[in-house]
């Protein structure tokens, strides 16, 4: 199977990659440089590809996107974190519409981001999206994957939870403060996560590939959210810290801004309806067992 992937560096990429491999995928990653063997150059910034390079291929892949937890959010930051994912997907997508042969599967990022703020609600992926700045990032996303669509081609949108996983992502952010014992609830706590173990997220990505009937948004998350103040605890319980120290509102706003009550303050209660209906079996459904697996401690 011929694989082409733009974000290959990233995280989800990094770890999906590997094991494609080893179950005999050709790779190509797509590139921001001069491209070696193997390797598409592209410039999502500058609405650059060549149409051409992508024929022949039986899955695209697209995880490419600026890090949202990278800084504050200025204005600037803002237009990064949407221009990458909404203006690199609209590329890849136009130039698979044009082309002679096109690929079974387009698969492209999103994130739960796009059901904003709901509190205690349950959301699956029929439910509607919500307000906030990383929501409307979302649904312009996964709009941009529509000349694919279009185009005949069965596109799948992955709409990402915080993942857990032992390079990078939400842990690598956690870890200094809990190993300290300076980490704690933020807020009042009862905010919800969904969060998925890296190895789910790498199998479900294999699931969609393979897998005709799956199309459209897919929660990529385990079937057990937590409170923020659970997942104080257990991640607290596994490093053998305490968490006593909570972190009030108004100083994750003060500190981190519009990004607090995006990232930090923001409750999304969502379950992974498709892949369930699929038959998907988690390797991490609980938090604590992927905790374990994935800290160092």
């Amino acid at each position: 199977m011929k694989i082409a992937i733009a974000g290959a560096s990233g995280l989800v990429g990094s770890a999906l990659i590997p094991v494609l491999e080893r179950e005999g995928a050709d790779i190509t990653r797509l590139v921001r440089s001069a491209p070696r063997p193997g390797e598409i150059e592209w410039h999502p910034n500058q609405d650059s590809i060549e149409p051409s390079k992508l024929e022949g291929f039986d899955v695209i892949v697209n995880l490419a996107g600026e890090n949202i937890a990278a800084g504050r959010w200025t204005d600037d930051q803002k237009r990064k974190i949407r221009d990458s994912r909404v203006g690199g997907t609209h590329l890849i997508s136009e130039a698979i519409a044009k082309l002679e042969q096109k690929p079974r599967v387009f698969i492209c990022a999103s994130a739960t981001g796009i059901y904003g703020d709901r509190d205690d609600e349950l959301l699956d992926e029929q439910s509607d999206s919500g307000g906030g700045f990383l929501a409307g990032v979302c649904r312009e996303w996964e709009k941009a994957t529509e000349p694919a669509t279009k185009a005949d081609v069965r596109v799948v949108n992955l709409r990402f939870g915080p993942i857990m996983a032992r390079e990078g992502g939400m842990l690598s952010k956690l870890l200094t403060p809990f190993k300290m014992g300076v980490g704690g609830k933020v807020g009042s706590g009862r905010q919800y996560i969904s969060w998925v173990a890296i190895d789910d997220a790498v199998n479900a990505i294999k699931l969609a590939i393979d897998d005709d009937s799956i199309r459209g948004p897919v929660n990529i998350v385990s079937p057990h959210p937590v409170t923020n103040e659970e997942f104080t605890k257990a991640l607290g319980h596994v490093l053998n810290r305490p968490t006593a120290l909570a972190i009030p509102a108004f100083a994750a706003r003060l500190t981190f801004g519009e990004m607090a009550d995006e990232m930090l303050l923001v409750s999304q209660k969502v379950i992974p309806k498709r892949l369930m209906a699929a038959g998907f079996e988690f390797q991490y459904p609980e938090l604590e067992d992927a905790l374990r697996k994935y800290v160092k401690n």
